[in-house]
């Protein structure tokens, strides 16, 4: 009896100190995208740039599918070296080749070239008025690359360059997807929600093909990443848009069918829902 009326005694007083640890440990806050831009030093634009980098985590939406970002997160990212002006070359992009170029200092001719061919990958893109894409490119990344390599800003084009530029090859949707889907997966841990992110770049037949399971293919479609930030809303462009969020040429449909049939090999071994994500 003894013995007992210690351990009760034990358990009360621990049950009592985790109270006490709950009590002293301050609730979550959370804020929306337009205070986090504010505090952050970003227009709404670059917000949405650094969350797609991984710059700045964002949190569960609320309810209404708003985006929300922790407090704690946003004095993480203020403490940074360097703050605001540092995150905000990090996120700068240019659009079109002719404002790329000039970062470059090169002709607007020579920069398609070099983005065509695939020596340079867009971050993000438009589709203008006349239903154009119009590619956004890092412009720390462009600084890099001219560093790097400051032969290919005055050389002549090397014949794999010529070769493509023959075959009228554009590499530029290809380089996107690929940066796309590859932070897309940074940020989650979650199986079935990483394979939403492969089947999302798949045509319909092949993830048809590869998702059977009529089930299976409604969760998929469920976890689907939503469209890029930017992504037009306006029928015609969004058509246009659409185009770049597929894959097209057969050896990158191959190699997206390839990854989408190994994660569904983890994933058909998970709950629907496992929870286990990483930062978003």
């Amino acid at each position: 009896m003894k013995v007992e009326t210690q351990t009760s005694g034990g358990m009360a007083a621990a049950t009592a100190s985790d109270k006490d640890v709950r009590r002293a440990t301050p609730p979550e806050v959370w804020v929306g995208g337009v205070r986090a831009a504010g505090e952050l030093g970003l227009r709404r634009a670059e917000l949405a740039r650094a969350v797609q980098l991984g710059m700045v985590r964002a949190g569960p939406r609320a309810s209404g599918g708003a985006a929300r970002f922790a407090q704690a997160e946003l004095d993480r990212v203020r403490s940074g070296v360097g703050f605001p002006e540092a995150l905000r070359r990090r996120v700068e992009t240019v659009a079109g080749a002719d404002a790329a170029a000039e970062v470059l200092a090169i002709s607007p001719s020579r920069f398609t070239r070099l983005a065509r061919c695939g020596h340079l990958t867009p971050v993000g893109y438009r589709i203008n008025r006349y239903r154009a894409v119009v590619w956004l490119y890092l412009a720390s990344e462009l600084r890099e690359f001219g560093s790097r390599e400051p032969a290919m800003l005055r050389d002549i084009a090397p014949p794999e360059d010529r070769e493509l530029m023959a075959a009228k090859a554009d590499l530029r949707p290809r380089k996107w997807r690929g940066r796309h889907v590859g932070l897309l997966l940074r940020r989650t841990a979650d199986p079935w929600e990483r394979a939403a992110v492969l089947a999302s770049v798949l045509p319909e037949d092949e993830v048809r093909e590869a998702v059977p399971d009529p089930a299976e293919r409604i969760v998929l479609a469920a976890l689907a990443p939503p469209p890029p930030y930017g992504h037009p809303q306006i029928p015609a462009a969004a058509a246009v848009a659409l185009r770049l969020l597929r894959a097209e040429p057969p050896d990158e449909i191959h190699w997206y069918r390839t990854s989408l049939d190994f994660a569904l090999t983890g994933a058909r071994g998970q709950p629907k829902s496992t929870g286990e994500r990483g930062p978003t």
